[in-house]
């Protein structure tokens, strides 16, 4: 059986929080061999995007502080994000490189490069919402957004919301429904 490749994207300050137990959760529940590859956000520290122009005449980047993750990304087969929802959004390290995403429309749009990835790739949401009423749209909303240059599939997300009422709990059915779905989506990669 092929093991697939897995790339975390993890951004949360609390290394032991909501975000990083519904990750850990998550990841128990994948049935399938896999190699996982894990980047903080926050050290990262990603600069920002600042429109410069670099990335619609070349491949790269001006700025070389995520070149990891780019490669990481453009070669996984699976793309995890897990964050807590801040306003309504990504935390301010994790949309930083969510805007970085430029350089995947820039290659698509500028220099006709398409897809902008040649790899296509699954890619899963797991949320943490201390409002009773979240539902991470506005999230999912920028991840398809981002995704729809970058040949990846959202396939399911978690958004865990009333955090700032209740605890978490690891076994939350939204959690095992889409690991249940993931492990699906992904089984026929390692066949």
């Amino acid at each position: 059986m092929k093991k697939i490749s897995c790339v975390v994207l993890f951004s949360s300050p609390h290394k032991n929080g909501n975000s990083a137990n519904m990750l850990n959760s998550f990841l128990e529940k994948i049935e399938l061999p896999a190699d996982i590859k894990v980047f903080d956000a926050y050290k990262l520290n990603a600069a920002p995007c600042i429109d410069c122009g670099y990335c619609k005449i070349s491949e790269e980047c001006a700025f070389h502080d995520i070149d990891e993750l780019y490669e990481a990304i453009e070669n996984c087969d699976l793309l995890v994000i897990a964050a807590p929802i801040y306003n309504l959004s990504f935390p301010s390290p994790l949309k930083a490189i969510i805007d970085r995403f430029q350089k995947y429309y820039n290659a698509r749009f500028s220099r006709g490069k398409k897809p902008a990835i040649e790899k296509h790739r699954k890619a899963v949401l797991l949320a943490a919402a201390g409002s009773e009423n979240e539902d991470g749209e506005m999230m999912i909303r920028q991840l398809e957004q981002s995704f729809s240059v970058m040949n990846t599939e959202l396939i399911s997300s978690a958004v865990i919301n009333n955090l700032d009422k209740t605890e978490l709990d690891v076994k939350d059915e939204r959690i095992i429904l889409c690991a249940e779905k993931t492990n699906r989506i992904l089984s026929v990669l390692c066949h």
